[in-house]
């Protein structure tokens, strides 16, 4: 797609180190005098005699391209003079202008159609388009791209949280083409974004499959479904007495993981010296059966205070908050000091227990379920340690959990190959739309001709982002949905948007 593209056929000197040149009839306007800017004040509370509105928020901005009828906004009450002044409109452009990292500074969101009493919320600014030189949509692609939203990021002020002045917002620099101009390069953008978007899904659609595949095999294998050995099922099963495990192989043992395995038995001592240096694991660093994210080193005088436990080589850690998660990880070969957040149970074996087979059997779906299920709580859900270390497990003799782990291992390895294969295909994907927006929108690539040449509608109605991730209350659900392009729309939502 992009290398059919030319440039324009006559540049110039745009006037502005960052944007170099620029196609010799496109202008630089600052945006205060192209573009209304609203601050809203409204917050998400309920004052008797306002009026009800709902209220479009940080995290609808923060997660969603685009913000739409139909999504479950936060209901509140705002004076009809505010009502008046922040109502949402067809072609508006939110951004977010406060948070916890620079780089969530300035992600826009387009509003498409919404309802009369939708209405933009705090920690956001509405830009509202002066039609006779910007189109709506076209400021929404301008916002993503990195040259121009790098503007908002030097401009933003603050130590643990930034901000955004007004002035600092109404004084970025666009580059602006015509306004017919400005209509085919959104053209070209949509129809663009939805090809990278579909084959983005497709792949998330095959990750997703290879992870289903990879916990029926897990499953299968450490409640005894199969014998990896001969794979096939054991020759002669026994009621487990567990109503969540079923049957398993007649000569499987039924232990309490209390009785089996030691848990949480070394912690750091307050009076660890404060210059001690450690990898800190913490809940959002740890997926099922992998580290998402790399643990931070810190120093102990400045690390989290749930920072107490300590992990060694054969240890698995099994998150006990945000049990939703599922977060498992062994540690097989750590290469420093690692303690993690008490938010895990640390499970070290003892005799009879095969360090890997442990790591398996708590990452399978049967266990992480009946954790889930023993959780209390419905934003944060939590199992207590006392019901944890009270289920009972099939525990087969140490050879064959020895078995087991090769099967699975090899099993792992296989799957993961084509897992990290597709992620890489999405990252690529994702820089190469975000490359695309940035050298079209800043007028590197000329895409009239392409615009014109593209069929009505190619590719059927825009998809919503994603339903499943509205927000419905001010505790803010976790996780994503459609990725921005300046970064990916993390399951993280800002602490101080929560």
């Amino acid at each position: 797609m992009k290398s059919e593209l030319k440039s324009y056929p006559e540049m110039r000197d745009s006037g502005v180190r960052w944007l170099g040149k620029i196609p010799a009839h496109w202008n630089i306007r600052r945006l205060r005098n192209i573009a209304e800017m609203r601050i809203s004040n409204v917050d998400k509370h309920t004052r008797e005699g306002e009026s009800p509105v709902r209220l479009c928020n940080y995290v609808n901005v923060y997660r969603n391209n685009y913000i739409r009828s139909g999504m479950d906004f936060m209901k509140a009450t705002a004076t009809m003079e505010e009502v008046e002044r922040f109502r949402l409109r067809s072609q508006d452009v939110l951004i977010t202008k406060d948070s916890e990292a620079w780089n969530d500074i300035g992600v826009p969101a387009l509003v498409q159609e919404v309802e009369d009493d939708v209405v933009s919320g705090y920690h956001l600014a509405l830009l509202r388009s002066d039609t006779r030189h910007l189109d709506g949509e076209f400021l929404f692609r301008t916002l993503q791209s990195r040259d121009v939203a790098c503007q908002l990021h030097v401009q933003a002020n603050g130590v643990t949280r930034y901000g955004l002045s007004h002035n600092a917002i109404k004084s970025v620099q666009l580059p602006i083409p015509p306004v017919p101009e400005q209509s085919a390069i959104v053209r070209f953008l949509d129809h663009a974004d939805r090809r990278i978007r579909r084959y983005i899904r497709a792949k998330e659609k095959l990750i997703a499959l290879l992870e289903e595949q990879k916990q029926a095999v897990i499953h299968q294998a450490v409640t005894g479904r199969i014998d990896v050995r001969t794979g096939r099922p054991y020759p002669a099963y026994k009621p487990s007495g567990v109503e969540w495990l079923g049957e398993v192989p007649v000569h499987w043992g039924i232990r309490r993981i209390k009785n089996w395995l030691a848990v949480n038995q070394s912690v750091l001592p307050a009076d660890t010296n404060p210059d001690y240096m450690f990898d800190y694991l913490e809940i959002g660093s740890i997926g099922t059966g992998r580290i998402v994210e790399a643990p931070e080193t810190v120093r102990f005088e400045n690390s989290p205070s749930r920072a107490r436990r300590i992990v060694k080589s054969g240890d698995t850690i099994v998150s006990t908050v945000r049990t939703y998660l599922k977060a498992v990880w062994h540690a097989e070969h750590p290469n420093s000091d690692l303690v993690a957040s008490t938010g895990f149970a640390v499970l070290t074996p003892r005799s009879g227990a095969y360090p890997k087979f442990v790591s398996y059997l708590c990452q399978s779906e049967a266990f992480t379920n009946r954790v889930m299920e023993e959780s209390v709580g419905v934003a944060y859900p939590a199992i207590a340690e006392t019901k944890l270390v009270n289920f009972h497990v099939g525990v087969p003799p140490v050879p064959e959990q020895s078995a087991i782990v090769h099967f699975l291992d090899h099993a792992d390895r296989r799957i993961r190959r084509y897992i990290d294969r597709a992620r890489r295909e999405i990252d690529l994907l994702e820089e190469y739309r975000t490359r695309l927006i940035a050298d079209v929108v800043t007028g590197k690539l000329d895409v009239r001709e392409a615009a014109v040449k593209l069929p009505d509608d190619p590719d059927g109605p825009e998809e919503p982002d994603d339903p499943d991730a509205a927000v419905t209350d001010c505790a803010e659900p976790e996780g994503g949905n459609d990725s921005h392009p300046h970064r990916d729309r993390r399951t993280e939502v800002p602490a101080t948007q929560r």
